[in-house]
């Protein structure tokens, strides 16, 4: 594969997901946008790719639901052509609490989204891109969490404990398919200014990275970029911390 091609971002409408669309657009791909209840704002994504001269598409749909999937997998190729990068990265943090308050319907909730569903997403993408499928190989990029490492006390370790499954996701995924021309990779970001905060919460902990302030969805998105080109071509199995040094 080359830099461009056609690429698919889960959970694309906003946040990190809409800065890595916009951030490949830039660097030559025509973008398929997943997304589950932002019409809107995958509208605007939309558009942001097309005035940078690529094509894209947005797709509804529910990354949990199997058919979703392969109706997701199968748009965007019809329209765009075959996918040759997948950014895998929807997912969805509930409110701040201790591991003493959770109930399964809260357990089930994290961990359908963010780890059951980026299996699920990744295992379509490699019965479409593994040259054991007919396929012509290509690029996984997961999109994990320094919660992961961190463990989010008091707070997410729900969360921690489904983005640390996507990091053991992206080791064995990638020892698995290295010979069928696909790579896998991983992005942990860590404080990131987008949405998904609670109100305050930036504000209180913003600071506390080495660097000193919170991340942008455009400097994760960078770092996609890259992961998802040639410009990586050596490198499979490794998440890379994009967290200011915390």
């Amino acid at each position: 594969m080359t830099d461009s091609g056609v690429v698919l971002v889960t959970g694309g409408s906003r946040g990190i997901g809409a800065a890595a669309a916009i951030a490949l657009a830039s660097d030559g791909w025509d973008v398929g946008i997943g997304y589950r209840t932002r019409d809107d704002e995958a509208a605007r994504v939309v558009e942001a790719v097309e005035k940078l001269g690529r094509r894209a598409i947005a797709v509804q749909a529910d990354v949990v639901e199997t058919e979703d999937i392969e109706r997701l997998f199968d748009s965007v190729t019809t329209a765009l052509g075959p996918i040759a990068a997948l950014i895998n990265n929807a997912g969805v943090v509930s409110p701040a609490g201790r591991v003493d308050q959770y109930d399964v319907a809260r357990l089930d909730n994290v961990f359908r989204i963010n780890a059951i569903s980026a299996f699920l997403v990744a295992g379509a993408a490699v019965r479409r891109m593994s040259t054991q499928y007919g396929g012509s190989g290509g690029v996984i990029v997961n999109v994990s969490s320094r919660a992961a490492v961190l463990g989010s006390a008091g707070e997410y370790v729900d969360y921690a404990a489904s983005k640390a499954a996507v990091d053991a996701l992206t080791t064995g995924l990638a020892n698995e398919v290295a010979k069928e021309g696909i790579r896998i990779l991983g992005v942990r970001p860590g404080l990131i200014e987008t949405d998904i905060h609670e109100p305050g919460r930036l504000d209180r902990l913003g600071t506390t990275p080495p660097l000193g302030r919170p991340g942008t969805p455009e400097e994760v998105a960078e770092l996609i970029t890259f992961l998802a080109s040639d410009r990586s071509s050596y490198m499979t199995g490794t998440t890379i911390d994009v967290s200011g040094g915390r």
